[in-house]
């Protein structure tokens, strides 16, 4: 058995291995791909689907060159670029429920007063509904903005603390998703899903997990704090790259 498979490391991609919404950068990726795997093996774990991360990843060189890809929080799970399965969470709660709670944020965002608003309220996918305030559709600017009044008038916690009453009663959790969204999905439901996939069968000593939104609320906190991973809290791809470099000795 070799080094690289006893040791796997997972990534965040938003604030992580790429700016947020944005591409990863061809040295990064690079070092990723030739330094790092020679070493341990990769994957990633995102909120996004896996249309979204393929654009931030290179397309398909992401399923090539990733050994495991958990797109949605690891609901959809991809091992050496084939598909092993996927859950469904308008299975599990069930339409009622998921409509009430879309009218629910729909209400809630149009009553909202913040700058400015687009389009895109609500993207659902198969491991979660992700709500956004400001809407999916800005621009990377309009979504800086975004995220400076946020941090100013936390406009996402408070839609929380209204989502979390309004919905105490159904088997939900609501977290900060990345710079301007919040992710709702089926408690247990987090990234740390993921990790079922990696422990059964594997001979990994050790998991470690990097990502940018580990603080309590944040949508990495879960498998970050999980006592199956070793965590590493990253400000950007550069702080990962360093990171890395430090841990593999490279």
């Amino acid at each position: 058995m070799s080094a690289r498979d006893e040791i796997l490391l997972l990534f965040d991609v938003d604030g992580t291995l790429t700016p947020a919404r944005k591409s990863i950068e061809p040295d990064f990726e690079d070092f990723l791909y030739k330094k790092v795997k020679s070493k341990a093996t990769i994957g990633v774990v995102s909120g996004s689907d896996l249309t979204k991360i393929k654009e931030q990843l290179n397309g398909d060189r992401l399923l090539n060159d990733f050994d495991y890809v958990f797109p949605e929080n690891g609901l959809v799970f991809i091992k050496n670029g084939i598909e092993i399965s996927k859950q469904s969470i308008q299975l599990h709660l069930g339409e009622k429920n998921i409509k009430k709670m879309i009218n629910f944020c729909l209400h809630y965002i149009a009553d909202l007063d913040i700058p400015i608003k687009r389009g895109t309220f609500i993207d659902f996918r198969n491991g979660m509904i992700n709500i956004c305030p400001i809407g999916r559709q800005c621009t990377y600017e309009e979504r800086l903005m975004f995220n400076k009044y946020d941090n100013e008038h936390h406009v996402r916690e408070k839609m929380i603390d209204a989502l979390k009453e309004a919905f105490a009663d159904i088997d939900i959790t609501f977290a900060i998703g990345g710079q301007i969204s919040i992710d709702a999905f089926p408690k247990g439901w987090d990234k740390s899903y993921c990790l079922q996939h990696v422990i059964n069968g594997t001979n990994f000593k050790e998991i470690h997990f990097f990502g940018d939104k580990t603080s309590k609320g944040g949508n990495d906190y879960e498998i970050f704090a999980d006592s199956r991973t070793i965590g590493h809290t990253v400000t950007d791809p550069k702080d990962t790259e360093r990171q890395l470099s430090d841990l593999l000795n490279l």
